[in-house]
């Protein structure tokens, strides 16, 4: 994997770059779709491929580990071949799905025994299994083993997580030299900072991480039910520290305001559930702000979802039709909200990336940040 960075904007830290990996090019900053189960939710891979275009998106080892699991994908030639996807894939490790059913799982210093949500049986994840079974499923970008401490959190736990992180790597990076890729295409991997809401602890994991000398650093354990301003000061104490030449990817976050808060910060990559999930509940990102599609003022507005006309079911639907949908609890509803509101947030990461560019991202951002949180 190689990085290349093309532009810093002049009056923030915000970074636009080319991530560039056997599967294509990244334009960073950039938004990954998430497809837990080899499948962004609603959305057919045509039309994630021709009215979202994404560079990359994101698949769960946890969820594809359990099902369809790691001897299915193996026999399909990698995640890839098995969705029908051609670009750039990210997997996470694990970790955050392990911090968030704490009523199911037992953490060690060797690994995590947890219970799966499916059928109940009982599985083991050590960092070493989480490398082999992320050599498995094939994706470009592969994350190391980690804990994702919950907030609030302890000083002494999260210290005590953040330094069982750091080993938790030290093993992943030596067990990946034992374990050759399957596909024949490179596997990168990004280890993640942690931390919780403590500075000194943040600076010392990314000290940490910066030291393992990775194609890119994450960040992980923000966006767990922090104040925003909480994770922004965290981000930012953490891409200060974390090597300029390499791209940083903030996990897990968040709202399109977070997103270009993260980005003038200097982080590249994003992702989240938030556009496909609260799609699903009727909720449309727009420049403009946010709309609830299920409110009663949208019955007989008969004007385009949004008039920007970003993808094809901007323009070719009404609100009202949209409304309608919801109404009647039709299942067209949901698949038009989230290719609206996928649409968007890869719009809001390359306008930002445009801005960056020309030099004028900050003073835009600001504008944008305003707006985009209005209740329409």
């Amino acid at each position: 994997m190689k990085f290349e960075l093309q532009a810093n904007d002049p009056g923030s830290k915000a970074r636009a770059g080319k991530i560039t990996t056997d599967h294509g090019v990244i334009e960073t900053p950039i938004f990954m779709p998430v497809g837990t189960v080899a499948s962004v939710k609603g959305v057919h891979q045509r039309e994630l491929r021709e009215d979202i275009d994404p560079d990359i998106i994101l698949g769960n080892t946890y969820h594809l580990y359990l099902r369809p699991q790691t001897g299915i994908l193996e026999k399909a030639g990698g995640l890839h071949k098995f969705m029908g996807w051609d670009r750039n894939i990210l997997t996470d490790s694990g970790g955050y799905q392990v911090y968030s059913m704490s009523a199911n799982r037992k953490i060690k210093e060797e690994g995590v025994k947890f219970k799966s949500h499916i059928d109940g049986s009982y599985h083991f994840f050590t960092p070493e299994r989480v490398m082999e079974i992320q050599r498995s499923i094939g994706a470009d970008i592969i994350m190391a083993f980690d804990e994702c401490t919950p907030y609030p959190c302890d000083y002494r736990y999260a210290k005590r997580s953040m330094h069982m992180t750091h080993r938790w790597l030290d093993r992943c990076v030596e067990h990946l030299k034992k374990v050759p890729g399957k596909y024949g295409y490179s596997q990168s991997l990004f280890p993640i900072v942690q931390g919780s809401v403590y500075k000194d602890l943040r600076e010392q994991s990314a000290e940490y991480i910066a030291g393992a000398g990775a194609d890119g650093n994450a960040i992980g354990g923000l966006s767990v039910g922090e104040p925003a301003e909480e994770m922004y000061a965290m981000a930012e104490v953490v891409c200060n520290i974390l090597p300029e030449d390499k791209p940083r990817y903030l996990m897990g976050v968040g709202t399109p305001v977070n997103i270009l808060e993260n980005i003038a910060l200097g982080v590249d990559m994003f992702d989240c559930v938030m556009p496909t999930r609260n799609a699903r509940n009727g909720m449309l990102f727009t420049s403009d702000g946010i709309i609830n599609i299920k409110n009663k003022k949208w019955e007989d507005d008969f004007s385009p979802v949004d008039e920007m006309g970003i993808t094809f079911v901007d323009t070719e639907y009404s609100k009202a039709y949209l409304r309608h949908l919801f109404a009647a609890n039709e299942y067209l509803g949901k698949q038009i909200a989230t290719i609206h509101n996928l649409g968007f947030y890869l719009w809001l990461a390359r306008e930002a990336r445009k801005h960056i560019l020309a030099g004028d991202f900050y003073e835009w951002k600001n504008v944008m940040v305003k707006k985009l949180a209005q209740r329409l």
